[in-house]
């Protein structure tokens, strides 16, 4: 498998480029025109024509090398031309290969001294000890990377305490069930389902989840700089275990936690009390901007009352929820409904900026659409809205959908016959039903029909089998005249 030096001369310069950027014995002369050089034999200075090629500048700020199967960084002799080529790199992609040891990447990093932005998504580094990590020189990296690399929490705690200056962390699809690290003394135990993740835990069979994640739980420092956290795709089912997130980084401005089957957004030590009590914790994400939870598992108004206290809450995506398959309303009614119980949040599923008359208008169909439930069913929302608005009329009901049925009249040959008819069938349908009517096979049918108000045009005939019914304008009292293929 190659080194990162060899990706490098593989991917960004031809082999003859290296070559030439190693000649030390072409000089350029001041005095001389473009294309001559001079070359030193011995005593003798040989003039000759030859093209000149200065050497290698440096990579540009970018530097993508996934999925090149690179496994180290290469051998002692390649840092220095590590150094030299990629002294301006400030992003570089990892993802996708064979890296193992946590020591190559620090060799890596350590030669790339402007590096701000580091993927390495999709490498075989969960197995590195944290006691390496531990030892790693201070980073001056600001955002991390580490999608699908099963890391585990005791490594991820290493390398933030070497990251000071870390604004963006990226952790999904590592499948953690349970957030291992906290730091706050008197957090609440862990209530998820989480498989244990070492030998010791494993031999304890007898132990309860829960008391194996507290005994492998470990209390750390928060970590300040970090603002951004991409949580995607991880099976953690408790908000319990996100608000540890949330006390971990406590300056988290972006959470994004879209495809976690999250149930609650509430403790599950306040489900378990009384229902007078109040969750608090919003209290841990108190720069919250940005949550994304797309395809939770949520199923209750009740959570999105929960985050209405979030203060600092202005971006909201929540996408694909249970909840949403229950109401029976439209997209747009919904749209209003969430509006109106989240007085803080300006953009809703990537929509653009709510503005003041929608927020006025979503609030006042709020009002209307609890106005007639009993009281019970009311939130607590209601009541701060009709402070607000004050009591509505309920809207005029105006219906201008079509009649689903009307009656027509069917003839066929010297007969004639008035019956209801869908007109959400298609023709195809209706010959079908006609065939018991009189007998006729539907591929031996023709179909034609009458508009009683324009009879001087003529019968139109019904050609195409999947068309829908409406699409002819058809109302009580048409006509379909029924007629047989010769």
């Amino acid at each position: 498998m190659p080194s990162l030096m060899e990706a490098l001369k593989s991917k960004y310069f031809a082999e003859c480029e290296f070559e030439n950027a190693t000649q030390s014995e072409l000089h350029k002369r001041s005095d001389l025109p473009n294309d001559f050089t001079v070359t030193k034999c011995g005593t003798r200075m040989e003039f000759s024509i030859s093209i000149f090629i200065p050497r290698l500048s440096p990579l540009t700020s970018v530097l993508v090398l996934n999925d090149c199967d690179i496994d180290c960084a290469g051998a002692g002799q390649d840092f220095d031309s590590i150094r030299d080529k990629c002294q301006r790199v400030r992003e570089l992609d990892l993802a996708q290969n064979k890296l193992e040891d946590w020591q190559e990447v620090f060799n890596i990093l350590e030669q790339m001294p402007r590096l701000e932005f580091l993927n390495l998504s999709k490498n075989r580094l969960m197995s590195a000890p944290s006691a390496a990590l531990q030892a790693a020189p201070t980073i001056n990296l600001r955002n991390l990377v580490l999608n699908g690399t099963y890391l585990d929490w005791a490594c991820v705690d290493a390398l933030l305490q070497n990251l000071p200056v870390l604004q963006e962390l990226h952790l999904s699809l590592n499948n953690y069930k349970a957030v291992l690290l906290d730091a706050q003394t008197d957090a609440a135990p862990c209530c998820c389902q989480c498989v244990p993740q070492t030998a010791a835990a494993e031999s304890q069979a007898e132990a309860s989840c829960c008391e194996l994640c507290q005994a492998q739980r470990k209390l750390t420092q928060a970590h300040e700089s970090v603002q951004t956290l991409h949580f995607t795709g991880n099976p953690i089912e408790h908000w319990q275990e996100i608000c540890r997130l949330g006390r971990l980084f406590p300056k988290l401005e972006t959470l994004v936690l879209a495809e976690c089957p999250i149930k609650s957004l509430q403790s599950s030590q306040v489900v378990a009390m009384d229902s007078a009590s109040e969750s608090e914790c919003h209290k841990y994400f108190p720069c919250l901007k940005l949550l994304n939870l797309s395809s939770a598992k949520l199923n209750s108004w009740a959570d999105i009352d929960e985050l209405a206290k979030y203060s600092r809450l202005e971006n909201l995506r929540v996408k694909h929820w249970p909840l949403w398959e229950t109401l029976e309303c439209t997209e747009h009614e919904r749209r209003q409904l969430l509006i109106a119980r989240l007085p803080n949040v300006a953009l809703l599923n990537g929509g653009g900026k709510i503005s003041t008359d929608e927020r006025v208008d979503a609030e006042r169909a709020f009002i209307r659409y609890y106005m007639d439930k009993p009281e019970c069913e009311q939130p607590a929302r209601y009541a701060e809205l009709l402070a607000v608005h004050g009591k509505l009329d309920p809207l005029v009901d105006v219906n201008l959908k079509p009649d689903k049925r009307v009656k027509v009249v069917f003839t066929f040959k010297d007969v004639c016959e008035s019956r209801f008819v869908d007109i959400y069938l298609t023709v195809n349908d209706l010959k079908i039903k006609l065939e018991k009517l009189i007998n006729l096979p539907p591929n031996k049918m023709r179909l034609y029909y009458l508009d009683q108000d324009y009879r001087e045009f003529g019968p139109e005939e019904m050609r195409f089998p999947n068309k829908k019914l409406y699409s002819y304008n058809i109302q009580s009292g048409d006509e379909i005249i029924i007629d047989a293929k010769k």
